[in-house]
């Protein structure tokens, strides 16, 4: 039946129709796709959760404070200290500002208007350093919702304003931050994925050795990524979906790896087939009816994984789960139709110089991976046994990974305008008053909560107290610290401590620091229930593959093995090679779904095929050919996939950065110890055990017992 449907998509004449629709819906979904970059949410409500402490203070601020309300600052320094003329070039500065678009009624704040207002016992900051060398202007920008689109071109203005000769002028605070993150994804949607295409073109270049072959992969590839993303458009527009900068990156990343992945093994089994079968229709009906299973597992695999991030609290990685598994679904869809449909299309020409010829011996037979296979077989139990120590030894690293957060200026690879300002603000002992903990208290109480919150180290004096409706107050506080830096997390955490410890005034502390100090909270909750919910998943999607228990967990405990010295073996990259400071908190479970997710894709695909030749042949028999037969389509998809997401390194992000170096690097784990060595050597230790307890165990004990295995060459 399975045969009978591949053919039916790969028939004489449905195969151009499959090209035709598939072509016609590529087309309608590249118009939206142009658009996702429209409809990101890159607000702090699109990533935390509505029970975090900060969330409820939004709330409650909402008809009082605009959540679209950006603080900025102009940072301008002079060494030796800024002129009277520096200082008059900045009041006017501050008068050009206040009349651009965007900036909100209460104006621009400048050394000049904080000095009387301070004259008449206001509580409003310094904005001139005590060495007069730094001064800062104030003010608040404010697009709407629409504000991560607007905040470059407003930059851009006001940096053509703000300038002193022979001096130099910043633009920092959440203003600065949220244009230089604009900056970090421009041209995300071209750049990144042009950069991706050329690495896994220049790949499969290699891996054909086809000047031709290359192509229909790609072509493919370029289709599932404007269907996928034209898809999530159309949900985030209509349908209420979450979509950011960071999970758009990682959505056409994933689209065109898993896409190149799903494509070598397709083509490879196809390959097998041509030789096997005068016609090429039948061979690809063939090649679809033995392959397809083992990609439809593989995709499911990763798009249930990533769909168990919809359990997050962090509404970002919430929101990242469905994304990706739409990315994955469309992606499987398009490489099981259209690609068929265009090998067949194509004919054996394609595959030129090297057309698998009709009767011709298949030489992955006697390839470098039968060889491995050979090498493992005499001493399976010492080759797996070395093997999983080393990985253990790997995974020591771990104890060096830092996930307590990082500061604004450790979040890039490089230094932005706004980091530079930040610097020479903590430099020059002036605060950043755009960075404030926001505090909603019982009005009754108040003075209170402000007593409470008055002696904490870092922490400035409360501002004044301003009514909420139903009893309620709020006031601001500046933090004398990095927004998102370890200490600022420690002023918040005390700050709430002794807010909450006034009684009856059901004090909540918020604000930007306490923003960052919420998304450790829900990331580490996150770990902790969505990476066993992930084990889970893909043990039951094995058990049910296999139709086995013993194999799906020696698989499982070997990804999660490779995902231990993947990530020990990056830590100790990241602090010693690239010298980053940290991790985010979300970054293990990050790295945690898209190595086992797909890590476990390259062990379903030798599985698969060990137990299609286990029927015939017995477990170690198999387990040779399987090896022998998908070891270098393998080895050229980890390739592939590991290569696509070092392309994350190309965004100035360590977060993406540090998802891509570990990502990769567990790929190839995966691909050339995991996969190769380690579960074959189990394989061939533990012969027909791995099936317990299906039928094919005790199949399997008859052709041991019986010594029916042949020699590797005669297999095929």
């Amino acid at each position: 039946m399975h045969r009978q449907i591949a053919g039916a998509l790969t028939g004489r004449v449905t195969k151009w129709v499959v090209l035709l629709a598939v072509v016609v819906i590529t087309g309608v979904m590249a118009t939206f796709s142009a658009k996702l970059a429209d409809v990101q949410n890159n607000e702090a409500s699109s990533w935390l959760p509505g029970s975090a402490e900060s969330t409820k203070v939004l709330d409650e601020l909402s008809e009082t404070v605009d959540p679209n309300d950006i603080p900025t600052l102009v940072v301008y320094h002079r060494d030796g200290g800024l002129t009277d003329d520096d200082l008059a070039a900045m009041e006017q500065d501050g008068k050009e500002i206040a009349g651009l678009d965007g900036v909100t009624d209460q104006g621009v704040l400048t050394p000049a208007a904080a000095r009387a207002a301070a004259a008449q016992g206001a509580p409003v900051p310094t904005l001139v350093s005590d060495d007069g060398d730094v001064a800062y202007l104030y003010f608040v920008l404010n697009f709407g919702t629409d504000g991560w689109n607007a905040i470059p071109a407003a930059a851009d203005e006001i940096r053509d304003i703000a300038k002193i000769d022979g001096g130099e002028v910043h633009l920092a605070g959440y203003g600065g931050q949220a244009a230089d993150s604009a900056e970090a994804f421009e041209g995300i949607d071209t750049n990144l994925i042009f950069a991706t295409l050329g690495v896994v073109i220049v790949i499969l270049l290699f891996t054909y050795r086809s000047p031709v072959l290359w192509l229909l992969p790609i072509l493919c590839a370029v289709s599932a990524n404007f269907i996928a993303t034209g898809l999530v458009y159309l949900l985030a527009k209509y349908a209420g979906l979450t979509v950011n900068g960071q999970s758009q990156a990682i959505l056409s990343i994933l689209v065109i790896g898993a896409g190149t992945d799903y494509a070598l093994l397709l083509v490879a089994r196809y390959r097998e087939e041509l030789r096997r079968h005068e016609d090429r229709h039948e061979a690809m009906a063939f090649a679809l009816h033995r392959a397809a299973p083992a990609i439809l597992a593989s995709a499911a695999t990763v798009a249930i994984g990533m769909l168990c991030l919809s359990f997050a609290e962090l509404n970002s990685t919430a929101g990242l789960g469905p994304v990706l598994a739409i990315g994955v679904a469309v992606t499987v869809l398009v490489m099981v139709t259209l690609l068929p449909a265009l090998l067949v299309i194509c004919g054996r020409w394609v595959f030129w110089p090297k057309r698998p010829a009709f009767g011709s011996a298949e030489p992955t037979a006697a390839g470098l991976w039968a060889r491995v296979g050979r090498a493992i077989s005499p001493r399976p139990r010492r080759v797996w046994v070395v093997t999983t120590g080393l990985l253990l030894l790997a995974c020591l690293g771990l104890f060096r990974l830092d996930t307590s957060g990082l500061s604004t200026e450790e979040s890039y690879t490089k230094e932005f305008d706004s980091i530079k300002g930040q610097k020479l603000l903590t430099e020059h002992g002036l605060s950043d008053n755009s960075n404030t903990v926001q505090v909603t208290t019982a009005t009754d109480e108040a003075a209170d909560v402000e007593s409470a919150l008055s002696g904490i180290d870092g922490l400035g004096a409360p501002g004044e107290v301003r009514e909420l409706s139903g009893g309620r107050s709020w006031f601001e506080a500046t933090i004398n610290a990095d927004v998102s830096s370890s200490a600022a997390a420690d002023i918040v955490e005390a700050s709430r401590e002794a807010a909450h410890a006034v009684d009856g005034a059901d004090a909540l502390v918020g604000g930007g620091s306490a923003f960052y100090l919420d998304t450790k909270i829900a990331s580490e909750r996150d770990s902790k229930v969505i990476m066993p919910l992930v084990l889970g998943v893909v043990l039951l999607i094995l058990i049910g593959l296999l139709r086995a228990l013993v194999a799906p967990l020696i698989l499982i405990a070997t990804v999660v093995l490779s995902f231990g010295a993947a990530l020990g073996i990056s830590a100790l990259l990241f602090e010693y090679v690239f010298g980053f400071a940290g991790s985010d908190p979300g970054f293990p479970l990050f790295a945690f779904v898209f190595l086992v997710a797909l890590g476990i894709d390259y062990n379903i695909f030798l599985m698969t095929r060990v137990r299609e030749e286990t029927m015939a042949y017995g477990t170690r028999k198999g387990s040779l050919i399987g090896l022998a037969s998908t070891g270098g389509v393998i080895t050229s998809a980890g390739i592939v996939l590991a290569a696509t997401f070092l392309v994350l390194g190309s965004l100035p992000l360590v977060f993406l950065a540090e998802l891509g170096v570990a990502v990769a690097l567990g790929v190839m784990l995966d691909t050339m110890i995991v996969r190769s060595v380690l579960v074959t050597a189990l394989n061939l230790d533990l012969g027909g055990k791995i099936w317990w307890p299906s039928k094919l165990d005790a199949e399997d004990r008859r052709l041991d017992a019986a010594e029916a295995e042949q020699p590797l060459e005669t297999v095929h």
